[in-house]
């Protein structure tokens, strides 16, 4: 697997900037801080569109789900590796390591979460696609995931 470094940002103006800090701010609170409720009602709005099947919709929800996904996986963290801002919308490349296992060895799930932010600069609407990340000896390449 490729080392983690800092995440590479890219946003143009203001706007888009604090939308990628809020954001990198949902992963770090609800995820590494383990305080997912508090998370969600800082940075979503409470009527919040989910469209990832496994999550009902609104903020409550993801908390919900989070909050007990790092129960019962506390070896959940997220390393974000590019967050791209624009206008309302943020799409973060992410690698999600024991979000669904405990194994020491897990190498994660590949992501990209695509949020859109209200004019308020709340989360309105979440999509994201998600792939496990192969093992590299059976990759078709050696470019990695990231």
């Amino acid at each position: 697997m490729e080392k983690k470094s800092a995440p590479i940002i890219i946003a143009n103006d203001a706007k888009s900037k604090e939308h990628a800090a809020a954001v990198l701010g949902l992963y770090d609170e609800m995820i590494t801080k383990k305080q997912a409720g508090a998370a969600a009602e800082k940075y979503l709005r409470p009527d919040y569109i989910q469209h990832n099947p496994l999550i009902p919709t609104s903020a409550k929800s993801l908390g919900e789900f989070f909050g007990e996904t790092i129960k019962v996986h506390n070896k959940l963290h997220v390393e974000i590796y590019r967050v791209i801002a624009g206008g309302d919308y943020v799409f973060a490349h992410v690698n999600f390591v024991n979000l669904f296992n405990e194994d020491p060895n897990d190498r994660g799930i590949a992501g990209v979460d695509i949020y859109r932010f209200d004019e308020n600069g709340k989360m309105a609407e979440h999509w994201d696609v998600l792939q496990p990340v192969p093992d590299p000896e059976t990759s078709a390449n050696d470019n990695g995931m990231f």
